[in-house]
C-alpha cells in the first residue's frame, strides 16, 4: 500500500489550499475556482498520457487533495452544513462511485486503471475519498472533540490496523481505499 506518498500529498494539498486562500489572500472561493480549473487541466493531461508520467500523476493527486479539502470546507464553513451531514453525504457518494465502478468494470482495484472509464472512476473515487476524509477527520477532531493530538493517534492507529488487515489477507482494494481515506484526516492533523 502506498500510504507514505499519499500522506505527504494530502498534507501538501491541505497546506497549499490554506496558503492560497489565506497566505496569498485569494480567499476560499477564488482558491477553489483556480484549483478546480487547474485540476481539470491536469486531469486532461493525465487522461491523455499513454503511460505513467510521475509529475502529472502527483500534481493531479495534490490538486485533487486541494479541491477535496475546498469542497468540504465550503460546505462546512461557507454554507454552514454540519460535519455529520457532509460526512454522511460523502460516504454515500463514495459508496455510489464504488458501486458504479464495480458494476461497470467488476473491480475497484487501482491495479487495473488502463482505460479511460476506469481512469474516470478512479479519479472520482479519489476526489470523494479525500472530501470524505476531510469531513470525517474534522467531525472526529472538532465535533466529537478528539482534538489534534488524540486525533493523530486514532487515525494513525486506524491506518496501522488497516495495514495489519492487508497483511492478514484482507482485500487489497478495500484496504487501499480505507488507508487512502484515512491519510486525509491524518494529513490535515499534521499541519
Amino acid at each position: 500500500m502506498g500510504g507514505g506518498r499519499s500522506y505527504h500529498s494530502t498534507t501538501v494539498g491541505e497546506t497549499g489550499a490554506d496558503y492560497l486562500a489565506v497566505g496569498v489572500g485569494l480567499g476560499a472561493l477564488v482558491t477553489s475556482l483556480v484549483c478546480a480549473g487547474l485540476l481539470i487541466a491536469v486531469l486532461v493531461l493525465q487522461i491523455r498520457a499513454r503511460t505513467y508520467v510521475p509529475w502529472i500523476y502527483w500534481l493531479t493527486v495534490v490538486l485533487v487533495s486541494i479541491v477535496g479539502t475546498q469542497i468540504t470546507d465550503a460546505l462546512t464553513d461557507g454554507l454552514g452544513i454540519s460535519l455529520y451531514v457532509s460526512t454522511s453525504v460523502f460516504a454515500v457518494c463514495l459508496a455510489a462511485v464504488f458501486m458504479a465502478w464495480y458494476r461497470a468494470k467488476r473491480t475497484v482495484s487501482i491495479h487495473s486503471i488502463n482505460t479511460l472509464p476506469r481512469e474516470l472512476y478512479y479519479r472520482a473515487a479519489i476526489l470523494v475519498t479525500l472530501a470524505l476524509g476531510t469531513a470525517a477527520g474534522d467531525l472526529a477532531t472538532e465535533a466529537l472533540g478528539l482534538g489534534f493530538a488524540l486525533g493523530r493517534v486514532v487515525f494513525g492507529g486506524l491506518i496501522v490496523l488497516t495495514g495489519f488487515a492487508y497483511y492478514v489477507s484482507a482485500s487489497s482494494a478495500l484496504t487501499f481505499w480505507i488507508a487512502y481515506m484515512l491519510t486525509r484526516p491524518l494529513g490535515r492533523l499534521a499541519r
